[in-house]
């Protein structure tokens, strides 16, 4: 058995509201990848229901991130785009992966913490063995490289500790079958760029967030210019002009933030964004701003809205995907099966 040398997968809840945080942070990057691995691109609808979903808008919003995807210049044909519902492999090496998992492990999230808040008993179970099944994505297709924001990296610490607990605890049985020792490959992140984390633009310190409940804080990837223009003109800064350095952002999380969009957007390193701009106001900066991000997201949000119009594409690209999601991913659950002693067909 051998496994891919650089295949890549990656995923994006299907919650609604795209914004310049996911654009930057994941799409972008999954659009570079294309150049030199093979990779699986998924909307991860299964993790979007640990939380509760209004059925309609879970529909709306698979087909709008999956026509997202496209817009932003990812390639069904030559890659693989699909929903992870559509893959039951996800949701059968998940509980496979939850009999592997420890408690301590779970329990050492922040991310969980932080989304259940003070309560924690009613959080959904889901939501607590979430990392579970962000493991199963990725060791279902025997992934080696996962492009992740780094609020996402302790997750995949966790999938790398999950694969190398079950190669270890199966490693005679995974022998005997005649499989490499490396059962599952332990996933590597891939955290690149300027922007891996795009903050509010209200608050420098927090994470930019569609489930925030003021839409001043986020772009969102289908804004208009005119919206565009009034968040970037009314998103906070502070009264100090830009620097001419790197250092001088240095606790300005707000002006650290913005450069870091701008030179994500315009691709560019930062330093080359504070030589144009250093030691000018704010106001000439935004106008800057504003007009790289429209420059950038106007074709996108135009060709989303293209393709959302066509809802029979859009599916039939997902239903392709899947086919071609279980292909690789079927005959990897059929060996963990076995490996772990379950009859098969």
């Amino acid at each position: 058995m051998t496994t891919h040398e650089s295949r890549v997968f990656s995923g994006v809840q299907p919650t609604g509201n795209l914004h310049l945080g996911n654009y930057l942070g994941a799409i972008t990057k999954f659009v570079a990848l294309q150049e030199s691995h093979e990779c699986l691109y998924c909307v991860v609808d299964l993790h979007a229901i640990t939380v509760w979903q209004e059925p309609a808008g879970l529909e709306h919003n698979i087909r709008e991130v999956t026509a997202t995807f496209i817009a932003s210049g990812i390639d069904p044909k030559a890659h693989i785009i699909f929903n992870q519902s559509r893959v039951s492999g996800h949701a059968e090496l998940a509980w496979i992966l939850n009999c592997v998992a420890r408690m301590g492990w779970l329990n050492r999230m922040t991310q969980f913490k932080e989304k259940a808040g003070k309560h924690r008993e009613n959080a959904s179970v889901g939501l607590f063995s979430y990392p579970n099944l962000m493991a199963a994505d990725i060791l279902l297709y025997r992934a080696t490289h996962v492009p992740v924001g780094d609020d996402q990296k302790q997750h995949l610490e966790l999938s790398r500790d999950i694969a190398q607990k079950f190669n270890s605890d199966f490693a005679k049985s995974i022998a005997a079958h005649g499989f490499d020792e490396t059962f599952f490959p332990l996933p590597e992140p891939l955290i690149t760029g300027p922007a891996t984390r795009v903050m509010s633009l209200r608050d420098g310190t927090a994470k930019m967030s569609k489930s925030d409940p003021s839409d001043m804080t986020r772009i969102n990837l289908m804004d208009d210019a005119e919206t565009i223009a009034k968040k970037f003109r009314k998103a906070r800064t502070d009264p100090e002009p830009l620097p001419g350095e790197e250092a001088g952002l240095k606790d300005r999380p707000e002006a650290e933030n913005l450069v870091g969009i701008y030179a994500a957007l315009a691709g560019v390193p930062r330093a080359s964004v504070l030589q144009e701009f250093g030691g000018g106001q704010f106001s000439r900066f935004k106008e800057a701003l504003t007009e790289v991000a429209v420059e950038k997201l106007a074709p996108v949000s135009a060709e989303t809205k293209r393709l959302m119009d066509d809802p029979a594409h859009i599916d039939a690209i997902l239903s392709d995907g899947a086919a071609r999601a279980h292909a690789i991913a079927d005959p990897i659950l059929r060996q963990t099966k076995q490996v772990i002693g379950l009859l098969t067909d």
